[in-house]
């Protein structure tokens, strides 16, 4: 018989106790922090079979080890597991934590995960003697979808390669005499730090507070927080505006760009956020194309810090970035051959494809735990 439970009922949820630094590149045990790759350390603190969930920066990101090893203290643990089997657990959370952290977030992409999040996750699961049917039949199944996921991504990771090929070879073209610093091209702001801006300020309406997944999903109508009047008015410097561009500054986040639609609720931008304001000489969307280039990627990545947590602590760190610009019209025709790549035919049926095979996988497990139709 099925039964709904929440996932503190089925295991143990901690967290761990280490520092990013206190990893070791030679280290003997996997040090799972909250990127998208693990690292090593020296020394461990769990020997057990877990589910690591990433609590911020990979947000979401879920990984399975039996062993020991040594976890950040953002990481979640998963382990002690009662009445289900973890990979059987590890399954049905790829497919559907991330669907129930946006569904808290409004929709958007969260900066982090709260312990409460996961504690009343719900999960509905079969009884023990049925689990390994399942899991192996799953196995099967999601290893054939995967496959055909990864054959579509790597064709959509040829495109943006394509994308870049022609950006690089545009800047490269482009003489050293006109490139500019940002802040000769651009009017930088970035959001308040420190105590000026706190929850203990949000209320329940009024003028919006802009985080970092605006800058991701450019969805500027999703809005979580908001200040009074009196707060919007002291803080006016940080009000966003029509025309400019916002950048996510720390996490895995760091570098999305977006610009600000003509329609837009009244706001200021929160201390994950750069605001930049074009002058006359660079177009909105050509400033774009190369603040998301790897041109740009990669040196806003080296002066991050590159760690697991990146993070541009001020505007100075970035106000000499040299743009190149070019004339107007030039940026015009460089902006129609980029948008013309990435609005091409072939990468919306990549896009498609996957989304259709995603769907599939959370239909296999709505039949199996919801309807009991086992796979064949």
């Amino acid at each position: 018989m099925l039964r709904t439970v929440k996932l503190s009922e089925v295991c143990s949820i901690k967290t761990g106790r280490k520092d990013v630094n206190e990893g070791s590149i030679n280290g003997r045990y996997p040090f799972f922090t909250c990127a998208k790759e693990h690292t090593y350390s020296d020394l461990y603190s769990f020997d057990c079979e877990a589910i690591l969930i990433a609590g911020n920066g990979a947000v979401g990101q879920t990984n399975y080890y039996k062993g020991k090893f040594e976890a950040y203290q953002r990481t979640y643990v998963l382990s002690e597991f009662r009445d289900i089997l973890p990979k059987l657990l590890l399954l049905v959370l790829q497919e559907q934590l991330m669907k129930y952290l946006s569904s808290m977030a409004l929709g958007n992409t969260i900066p982090y995960i709260k312990k409460k999040m996961l504690e009343n996750f719900e999960i509905t699961i079969p009884p023990v003697k049925e689990q390994q049917l399942i899991l192996t039949k799953l196995e099967g199944v999601f290893s054939q979808i995967n496959k055909s996921i990864n054959l579509n991504n790597l064709s959509m990771k040829n495109s943006i390669k394509l994308k870049e090929k022609l950006i690089s070879r545009i800047i490269s073209n482009i003489d050293k005499k006109h490139f500019k610093k940002l802040e000769e091209c651009c009017h930088l702001v970035r959001g308040p730090f420190g105590g000026s801006l706190t929850k203990s300020m949000f209320k329940e309406k009024g003028f919006a507070v802009y985080e970092q997944q605006h800058a991701i999903n450019d969805q500027f109508t999703k809005i979580r927080y908001f200040i009074d009047k009196k707060k919007f008015e002291e803080m006016k410097r940080f009000e966003l505006k029509p025309g400019d561009l916002i950048m996510s500054c720390s996490g895995a986040t760091l570098g999305k760009v977006a610009i600000v639609p003509n329609k837009i609720p009244q706001g200021i931008i929160n201390q994950a956020l750069l605001k930049i304001t074009p002058n006359h000489s660079i177009l909105q969307n050509y400033l774009k194309i190369i603040m998301t280039s790897n041109y740009f990627q990669s040196i806003l990545w080296d002066v991050s810090g590159g760690a697991a947590q990146p993070n541009v602590p001020s505007v100075r760190t970035i106000k000499d970035f040299l743009v190149p610009i070019v004339s107007i019209d030039e940026q015009k025709k460089i902006i129609k051959k980029i948008v013309f790549l990435e609005q091409s035919e072939i990468n919306k049926i990549y896009l498609k494809k996957i989304e259709k095979l995603e769907l599939l996988k959370q239909s296999i497990l709505r039949d199996i735990f919801i309807k009991r139709n086992y796979v064949a």
